[in-house]
């Protein structure tokens, strides 16, 4: 049974990537069931392995990644090219996942090749969707959402999520020549000058950043609430599992504000004992489970209505 075989071996090396990439839904995804947790595991694999070929250099990523858009667009598609595109699109075929979602996630990795200045808030929250709270959307049939109702809220988590990397990796990404905090909170400082100013820049000059940092730490905030509201819509078990990871993710960007957004000293991160205590409270949380269903705030998705499938 050599698909059965090599079905075992991708999971098996997803469950690698997942562990050294995505602590926190490693950690997370032991609360998940077993079925749920490993097709999330194959999806985080199959966005991974998206995000690895956009970090390719001397433009390799924007091709590959532009050939993997096209199977996506209905175009001819040899199986076997692509053994992760293979194994996402049996995922896809097994839970109806949205193919708009991989679109929207493939045109943001590819903006991403080359330089990146975005401008204001709105291209921030628009960026944040593609490359995140797609990831949100095709999470939804996995995690077993009760109601079409739940998506808008699995878009904001992983909005949430992606403020919280921007913020998080400030100075990794301009070393790459990408600034995603927009221009009009941080004077229009290019990537190269933020890179400088970690090095030797004076207090004030970083400050601008920093007051970037800031506010996109604040945005995160409206969008974690709304995700979190929105968890309601999950079985239990799935519910407590997204918490936690959501909790976590969060706190990467609470303790940011906390020690002043010192973007320039590195990123932080929450320890596995850090995990652990942060883990204990999240049932508290979930009370809220009995009162009644949310309603999503459509203004959140108000730069988004050119995306909007759902």
């Amino acid at each position: 049974m050599p698909e059965a075989t090599a079905l075992k071996e991708y999971v098996t090396a997803a469950n690698k990537l997942l562990s050294a990439y995505g602590k926190s839904f490693h950690w997370a995804r032991y609360f998940l069931g077993k079925e749920a947790g490993l097709q999330a595991t194959q999806l985080y694999a199959f966005c991974r392995y998206l995000d690895d070929i956009a970090d390719q250099p001397d433009n390799l990523g924007a091709t590959k990644l532009k050939s993997i858009q096209n199977i996506f667009n209905n175009y001819s598609y040899q199986t076997g090219s692509y053994p992760e595109v293979d194994n996402f699109l049996l995922l896809k075929q097994e839970l109806d996942l949205p193919v708009f979602a991989v679109k929207d996630l493939l045109k943001g990795l590819i903006s991403d090749q080359g330089t990146v200045l975005l401008l204001n808030e709105n291209q921030l929250i628009q960026y944040s969707y593609k490359v995140a709270g797609t990831v949100g959307l095709m999470m939804a049939p996995i995690l077993g959402i009760s109601s079409k109702k739940a998506i808008p809220f699995a878009v904001d988590l992983g909005i949430a999520m992606q403020l919280t990397n921007i913020s998080r990796d400030v100075l990794e990404d301009a070393e790459l020549g990408r600034r995603y905090i927009p221009g009009e909170w941080c004077d229009d400082l290019s990537a190269p000058k933020i890179v400088e100013l970690a090095k030797n820049g004076t207090t004030e000059d970083r400050l601008k950043v920093s007051s970037a940092i800031k506010r996109t730490l604040l945005l995160a905030e409206t969008y974690y609430v709304s995700g979190f509201k929105g968890l309601t819509y999950l079985p239990p078990r799935n519910h407590l599992a997204i918490l936690i990871a959501g909790i976590i993710y969060r706190l990467i960007g609470r303790r940011l504000l906390k020690t002043g957004t010192e973007w320039w000293v590195g990123r932080q991160v929450v320890s596995s004992t850090g995990k652990l205590l942060h883990s204990l409270y999240p049932p508290l949380l979930m009370l809220n489970r009995f009162k009644r269903l949310p309603v999503h705030e459509s203004h959140l998705h108000n730069c988004l209505k050119d995306y909007i499938r759902f």
